[in-house]
């Protein structure tokens, strides 16, 4: 043990001797770290907006629906731990905050869906803002990142709609309701 805190003590001293002006050849800007962390926010609370939405699924025997919102909460997480792996990666520093309560009701399944549809596309908005600023910024390694979420948008957006037109089709309740959510539920 104490050959690993030599050598953990060696390198922090050697680390403490990198100047920051080393640094800053890969560090990230002030703005895109900034932007980068709120958006990292957003991303997590997009995963708890699908849990609440998975618990009211849940509650309403729709497991099918749950998993849905399920593997979408997981992807959001996913999402946000690639801004994370940028942030660090160029020099940067992760701040997490706090992340805001989600609603957990909701009067119906068609609701839910449209609640998510329309939160996907305020992501996409935060988004196209975060090119915009990798743009302005000059920043090309951010701009190339937001590439793969401009494109992950696309999907969401489309995924949310698609499951959205099906359930108007069904209806809200009986069998065509349960096929849907037997359905649904094999998304992985």
């Amino acid at each position: 043990m104490s050959g690993c805190a030599f050598c953990l003590d060696a390198w922090a001293d050697e680390t403490a001797n990198t100047t920051k002006q080393e640094r800053e050849v890969i560090m990230i800007s002030q703005n895109i770290q900034e932007a980068f962390n709120k958006q990292i926010n957003a991303e997590l609370y997009s995963s708890y907006l699908y849990l609440s939405m998975a618990a009211c699924f849940e509650s309403l025997n729709l497991p099918g629906f749950a998993n849905w919102m399920k593997v979408q909460a997981r992807e959001e997480n996913e999402h946000a731990m690639k801004l994370f792996e940028h942030i660090v990666q160029r020099g940067g520093e992760v701040e997490l905050e706090s992340i805001d309560k989600p609603k957990v009701k909701w009067e119906s399944a068609v609701e839910a869906i449209e609640d998510a549809l329309n939160h996907e596309k305020k992501v996409t908005g935060m988004i196209n803002d975060l090119v915009d600023l990798a743009a302005k910024e000059n920043d090309h390694a951010a701009g190339v990142l937001l590439q793969w979420f401009v494109s992950e948008q696309v999907e969401e957006e489309a995924n949310a709609d698609d499951l959205l037109q099906k359930l108007k089709m069904v209806g809200t309740s009986g069998a065509p309701l349960l096929m849907l959510d037997q359905q649904v539920g094999k998304r992985e």
